[in-house]
């Protein structure tokens, strides 16, 4: 069976993210009916249908009023690919195959390194490494189209650049290249057509007033109906602009304006102008904008519209994936608290019963069940507590056979009612060493319950802790091993995922992915050994002390208490 995905990436609906097989036909529309339902005025009720023809996913166009685009280009019917850029009344969806969907791709066996160059040898190498580390780097004033081109490529792979500082320095580098004196960066609205500024620049030598940028609106609106840049050298005398006299009383002598296209869709306009005093435009000075200006802005308007559209496309994705992980969340703890509000409503019942008739044994019976759903809210709780948030470890001289003997004292009782031997072998010569008692008891805690569960139906489980100090590693130590049927190789992994839980309605999946969190933030890890009919053991293993802290060797020589530290 083949699997697509639906994401919008722009729309009302952005961020919805819709699956899809080959078994079932997909309608598109705006109609309560449809697979693919998008809150969009523009979309008709049945708009499109997407099928699947036995070897790829087919979109076909459903006599809709404003019609379908794919990847920018109109379309009745065509067979989709991955990647393709869905255009659907005001909504912009992303078509993606599953992994499983893609074509078989050539193999990386089939590349093979020659040695050819066996003369040089690495001191050369080293040399040539050190002659280019000590070059200056030039520094270049973007004053050609190509030099442009170069810097806003930079600015585009930078990471920490916001949308509107991106905008905006882009902006600035076309400014500086063309020699325009003022620009600005305009966007349409997602489910409108309304224009919005993101980004304005004025160079040095630009007019000081007035200080708000006058934009006409008959050449943004020309450039959005056409979806050609123009550029205009005397406004006032252009037939395609009736607002011309207005512009030239503005102090605008020449503009260019550059549709921002990307895939599939018109984004918005760059903007750029050439202010002078009216005697001065009057009097036919000479002009500073070119149709090779016109065509720098064009490809950098171009190269800022598909970053922004991929930018828009990693945000309907985080999107995607936080409302997916939000409902995933709700539905895993409304099962597992609605597992404990039946054990303490079970309990409330059989303390009631026992007050009515007078009988202790149904009340300590039922008081038995209340205590230990209230264990599992504490635990749900702390878990949460532990996972939702970064945290340092509260570092303190702490015995590890201690911590781990009250770990083995209060899951003993649990472990006898579920018939499971639970036995704890305390280390020898385990030192005292600083770490997060509370912290590590937890994450012992957390793997011992999961042990004791995976043990508990089958006859004689047994589950054994066991602590210890590897001396040459400097690590302390701490095993728990089990007798059950143990952890297939390829699902080790995934048992660290969050709300990745085999034990069904009686685990949360959030307390092994608690516990190595726990771990790592002490600097150790997690291991995972046995296979399946080997039982399983996992290892947590941390150094003793903390690197950062150049005295720890003395301080635990001498048991000092850590307030010293």
């Amino acid at each position: 069976m083949f699997r697509a995905t639906l994401l919008v990436i722009n729309g009302a609906n952005r961020g919805s993210r819709f699956e899809m097989t080959s078994a079932q036909d997909v309608v598109i529309g705006r109609s309560v009916g449809c697979n693919v339902r998008l809150d969009d005025s523009e979309v008709s009720r049945h708009h499109a249908r997407i099928s699947h023809n036995g070897e790829s996913f087919v979109l076909k166009d459903l006599n809709s009023a404003n019609g379908t685009r794919i990847n920018g280009v109109a379309a009745t019917e065509r067979i989709l690919k991955n990647g393709d850029t869905l255009q659907i009344g005001a909504s912009v969806i992303a078509f993606q195959l599953a992994d499983t969907s893609h074509p078989a791709l050539p193999s990386a066996d089939q590349i093979r390194f020659v040695e050819d160059s066996r003369s040089l040898d690495q001191s050369a190498i080293l040399q040539l490494l050190e002659v280019d580390a000590d070059a200056p780097a030039a520094i270049l004033k973007p004053q050609s189209g190509l030099e442009l081109l170069y810097h806003v490529a930079e600015e585009l792979v930078t990471p920490v650049n916001t949308l509107e500082t991106l905008l905006q320095r882009i902006l600035e580098l076309t400014l500086n290249a063309v020699e325009a004196d003022r620009g600005c960066v305009l966007l349409k609205d997602p489910v409108g057509v309304d224009l919005t500024a993101i980004a304005f620049a004025r160079r040095g030598n630009a007019i000081s007033k007035p200080q708000q940028m006058p934009v006409s609106r008959s050449i943004t609106d020309y450039v959005l109906r056409h979806g050609t840049a123009v550029r205009t050298s005397d406004a006032s005398l252009d037939e395609r602009f009736s607002a011309g006299n207005s512009i030239v009383s503005e102090g605008i002598r020449e503009a260019i304006c550059a549709p921002m296209r990307g895939r599939s869709d018109l984004l918005g306009v760059f903007y750029l102008d050439t202010t002078m005093a009216m005697d001065q435009a009057m009097s036919g000075a000479p002009k500073r904008l070119t149709d090779e200006h016109l065509r720098t802005v064009v490809t950098v308007a171009r190269q800022a519209a598909l970053a922004l559209e991929s930018r828009q496309f990693q945000d309907a994705m985080v999107r995607a994936e936080r409302f997916a992980a939000m409902g995933q969340t709700i539905t895993v703890l409304s099962h597992h608290i609605k597992n404990i509000l039946q054990g303490v409503r079970g309990g409330s019942y059989l303390i009631g019963k026992g007050l009515e008739q007078h009988k202790d044994e149904l009340i300590h019976q039922g008081w038995g069940i209340v205590e230990r759903n209230q264990t599992r809210i504490y635990d749900l709780v702390m878990d949460m507590l532990s996972f939702s948030k970064d945290r340092v470890p509260s570092l303190q001289l702490a015995d590890l056979n201690k911590v781990v003997g009250e770990v083995a004292e209060l899951t003993a009782a649990r472990a006898a009612e579920c018939g499971v031997t639970l036995e704890f072998r305390r280390g020898e010569e385990v030192p005292i060493a600083l770490f997060d008692a509370e912290g590590i008891h937890r994450a012992v805690l957390n793997i011992v319950n999961n042990a004791i569960d995976a043990v508990e139906e089958i006859a004689r489980g047994a589950v054994v802790i066991q602590t210890g100090y590897d001396k040459t590693a400097d690590m302390m130590l701490v095993a728990v091993s089990d007798n059950g049927p143990g952890i297939p190789e390829d699902q080790r992994a995934s048992i660290f995922n969050v709300f990745e839980s085999s034990k069904g309605a009686r685990g949360t999946g959030i307390g092994l992915p608690v516990s190595r969190k726990i771990l790592r933030e002490h600097g150790g890890r997690v291991r995972v050994e046995g296979g399946p009919g080997q039982g399983t053991r996992f290892v947590l293993s941390w150094p003793r002390g903390n690197a950062t802290i150049p005295d720890i060797n003395m301080l635990i020589a001498n048991n000092e208490p850590p307030e010293k530290m």
